[in-house]
């Protein structure tokens, strides 16, 4: 599985779970929204920085490698 999706989820399991507590707690749902992301991202970058590094590589190298295009070719010749 890539990391990002890794990161993501784990992200998304973190704000499920504050959420869930904090609704069970009896707090305003938008109050528990607002609490439950900030718990969610404070986490996520004080306890998942290595996983971060590993989404952010991933992200790079993304960027750096160069489309493929089997029909470049083709099309640059028809350019006027």
């Amino acid at each position: 599985m890539s990391p990002w999706i890794q990161y993501t989820l784990l992200r998304l399991g973190l704000f499920a779970a504050s959420l869930g507590v904090l609704l069970a707690l009896q707090l305003d749902w938008w109050w528990a929204a607002i609490v439950a992301s900030i718990i969610a991202m404070t986490v996520s970058y004080i306890f998942f920085g290595k996983l971060r590094d590993a989404v952010a590589l991933d992200l790079a190298a993304r960027r750096e490698k160069p489309a493929v295009d089997p029909d470049a070719a083709a099309e640059d010749g028809l350019a006027p």
